[in-house]
């Protein structure tokens, strides 16, 4: 075990957690931040996606050890209350079905936007092609995102 302070949020943590301790479960586990999800457990679906210095990575086999001083934005951080133009789009286009993967592409999508604030479809396209959906929403997925950066395009149901 080793002690680890990590900037989860704005907010500083410790945590003693083995060096090989993929982040999903610190942040599940050790600190009680449930919004990320477990998917498959392999990086391949995009269910645990957060950010580490700004950048999307998949937390289910990103070990605790490598996060250093980065800071750590989960989808508590995105805004406690709901009102991030990305998840009050999610409710406006009525994203989700049965919604388990619906914060890591909340989160994929910030990452997006804050690259490209004005992504077209094939940005869109190419930055969530990796996070999986088995309700297959994704033509919701893209007009969301189009929505929450201000180009309403919108698509049947």
């Amino acid at each position: 075990m080793a002690e680890y302070t990590l900037s989860i949020n704005g907010q500083s943590h410790t945590v003693e957690a083995s060096p090989d301790m993929p982040l999903l479960w610190v942040l599940r586990d050790r600190l009680k931040l449930t919004g990320t999800k477990f998917g498959c457990g392999q990086g391949l679906c995009g269910a645990c996606t957060v950010h580490l210095g700004g950048e999307p990575v998949r937390s289910c086999v990103t070990p605790v050890s490598d996060v250093g001083a980065k800071r750590i934005t989960t989808i508590e951080g995105l805004d406690l209350h709901g009102a991030h133009p990305l998840q009050r789009a999610w409710i406006e286009v009525d994203v989700a079905q049965c919604g388990y993967c619906q914060t890591g592409q909340i989160m994929t999508a910030a990452a997006l936007l804050a690259k490209h604030p004005k992504p077209t479809d094939r940005d869109i396209d190419q930055a969530m092609g990796e996070n999986v959906c088995r309700c297959g929403t994704y033509l919701r997925i893209r007009e969301a995102i189009h929505r929450a950066a201000g180009q309403r395009k919108e698509v049947a149901p």
